[in-house]
């Protein structure tokens, strides 16, 4: 398993980049957002994933180990292959795949093209409970809605503030919109309660 590639951009095209790596040519393919941060003539350090094919090789590369995990275990739920787990991270970047894969949100996933709603639920179904116990060191792991309501308002009240304020406040910032971490749930609702002191 080639786990990584160090070397210099040969070349980077509309859907892989080649890198150099002791003499060898490696052509890895890649998100576009990863593409864009890659430049010609200079040092790059991939994660990469090796699928072994009867008529291939080929090599998937990533910015971070993060979106290599998803990209394997995108691979594991049945009608789902490494060119479609790779378009899925072409779409949705890793937060927010895993967000839409923890929330059930079907919308969000059928978004990405090749996946329609049976495929979205059963990535859904197969993949909620992987992706929270998944959640890296290096990427804020989204929690389940109801789980986050309640650390959050914890926080809050273990710093002063009143109970039902601390709730009105983590609701209110819920409401707003989806992917929240735990971290940015607190912040905005800090930012709530402070412009009412």
């Amino acid at each position: 398993m080639i786990s990584s590639v160090r070397g210099e951009v040969l070349s980077v095209g509309l859907d892989h980049v080649v890198v150099e790596v002791g003499g060898v040519g490696f052509a890895v393919q890649a998100t576009p957002a990863t593409l864009a941060t890659l430049r010609r003539g200079e040092e790059t350090r991939l994660h990469t994933a090796l699928v072994v094919r009867e008529d291939s090789l080929t090599l998937f590369g990533f910015a971070d180990a993060d979106a290599r995990e998803l990209f394997g275990l995108l691979q594991t739920v049945s009608g789902i292959g490494p060119r479609l787990a790779l378009a899925t991270l072409a779409v949705l970047d890793p937060d927010k795949l895993r967000a839409a894969l923890v929330e059930g949100n079907i919308t969000v996933l059928t978004s990405v093209p090749g996946i329609g709603r049976k495929g979205a639920e059963r990535l859904t179904l197969e993949l909620r409970d992987k992706v929270t116990a998944l959640g890296s060191g290096d990427a804020p792991a989204v929690t389940a809605p109801g789980a986050l309501r309640s650390e959050v308002v914890e926080a809050l009240a273990g710093l002063g503030f009143p109970a039902k304020q601390a709730e009105q406040a983590v609701d209110k910032v819920l409401a707003d919109g989806d992917g929240h971490t735990t971290a940015s749930v607190l912040r905005a609702a800090l930012a709530t309660l402070g412009r009412k002191r």
